[in-house]
């Protein structure tokens, strides 16, 4: 099982692997981008789509803003995770990219309630459906695809993209936002300022397609076919023959994507509402503080390739046991370099368990339920812990009234799942990944 030698990885040359990057970058900020600004602008959208004289409509609005695109990740997992399995990663990523640009460019041409009615606040949770169902398959697929395709020393330092794509699409979208709110006047943003970096979608999609379509299929899945080892059933494979592997997926996943959610839309808010921030300032230094995170990524890519992906995994998730509170108390003290401080310790945390999650979702899964096993953890963990992680922050400090008390539900989490990493994960940055 353990090889440091594999042939299929020198098979590609460095101007294919630059355009793997490529197409793997712009679907996976395109899916973080939307994130960032449906986040921003969601006070806009539910005013628009959800009038606060019906009861009905504002309940529905809650679950389609905080509910739905993380309740449609495992569907997305169980539809595009096995199409990665049985018809190649590239077909996966293919569709992810398909059905997340089109449903993020129709919701910025979608008509208003006081145009269509009921159907307005129908058209968006269905579009918010298919988001979700997109981003079940873009994360893990990306990460089979990328690491299947990287050289072998390298596999970290190449996962460190999918990291570092997620943060620049945050800050990029965020500040979009931001200039789109100081540049009109509340009636244009609210009347068509908000549709445009939806629309922003249609380009980058198409783009992120032509590059996708323009590519092969991994070394590892060409081998699979060629030796007819393709799994007719994978999910079914995958959940019989793999639990332990998808429950140690479902524990670092949690981890990772609650340090992710907080750190790029929680602590944006937890300035401004917890600390008195004024928006500009907040998003500033929280920009900071997510760029900073953003270089650190390859660095903790690098180091994993050298030293292994258990150690830094585990190293990240017990600082977030022991640095979380102090990092939310360096912010609590209003003073900008303590916040930044705060939010570098964070950041540091998260680069640490983000890029090894990547690396370690093409790892710790044979080669052919690879894409069905990670995307059903991943996505499992994100649902079910992570994708409520800033509602349950922003009820914790408002029931408490203490800004570090959001930071017990990250800190909590990850107790949990360092005896979980202890005793089940295994080191796999030597490991053949054709195998299975």
């Amino acid at each position: 099982m353990q090889s440091t030698t594999l042939p299929v990885s020198t098979e590609i040359s460095p101007a294919t692997r630059r355009k793997t990057a490529l197409a793997v970058g712009v679907g996976n900020f395109m899916e973080w981008f939307d994130f960032a600004v449906y986040g921003f602008f969601a006070s806009i959208i539910g005013k628009l789509f959800f009038p606060e004289s019906t009861p009905i409509l504002s309940l529905l609005s809650a679950f389609a803003v905080f509910a739905v695109g993380f309740i449609m990740r495992p569907l997305g997992a169980f539809i595009l995770g096995p199409i990665g399995d049985k018809h190649g990663r590239k077909a996966a990523l293919v569709w992810s990219v398909l059905l997340m640009g089109g449903a993020t460019t129709v919701m910025g041409l979608l008509p208003t309630y006081t145009v269509a009615g009921l159907l307005a606040p129908v058209l968006l949770v269905v579009l918010r459906c298919v988001q979700g169902i997109a981003a079940g398959g873009e994360w893990s697929g990306s990460a089979a695809y990328l690491v299947e395709s990287a050289p072998n020393n390298k596999r970290g330092l190449y996962a460190s993209l999918i990291s570092g794509t997620a943060a620049l699409a945050f800050i990029v979208g965020s500040f979009v936002a931001l200039g789109l709110s100081s540049a009109l006047s509340p009636e244009h943003l609210s009347g068509w300022g908000w549709r445009l970096p939806f629309l922003l979608a249609a380009p980058m999609s198409l783009a992120g397609l032509y590059i996708r379509m323009k590519l092969g299929d991994t070394p590892v899945f060409e081998g699979l076919k060629s030796e007819q080892r393709v799994a007719g059933s994978p999910l079914t494979k995958a959940g019989t023959k793999g639990l332990k592997p998808i429950l140690i997926t479902f524990a670092f996943s949690s981890v990772s994507g609650l340090g992710i959610y907080y750190l790029a839309t929680y602590m944006n808010n937890h300035l401004t509402t917890s600390l008195g921030l004024d928006r500009a300032s907040a998003l500033m230094l929280s920009g900071a503080g997510l760029f900073i995170y953003l270089l650190m990524c390859p660095l903790a890519g690098i180091l994993s390739d050298r030293y292994g992906r258990r150690s830094l995994n585990i190293l990240g998730t017990v600082g977030f046991v022991v640095l979380s509170i102090p990092s939310f108390l360096l912010m609590g003290t209003g003073n900008g370099i303590a916040i930044v401080a705060g939010l570098i310790l964070f950041g540091a945390c998260q680069s640490l368990c983000s890029v090894t999650n990547v690396v370690l979702l093409v790892e710790l899964f044979p080669a052919s339920t690879r894409s069905s096993g990670s995307a059903l953890g991943y996505n499992l963990g994100l649902a079910l812990v992570a994708g409520p992680g800033p509602l349950i922050a922003a009820a914790m400090a408002s029931s408490t009234g203490t800004s570090t008390s959001a930071a017990w539900y990250m800190a909590v989490v990850a107790l949990i799942a360092v005896p979980m990493l202890l005793k089940w994960l295994p080191e796999t940055f030597k490991r053949d990944i054709q195998a299975g």
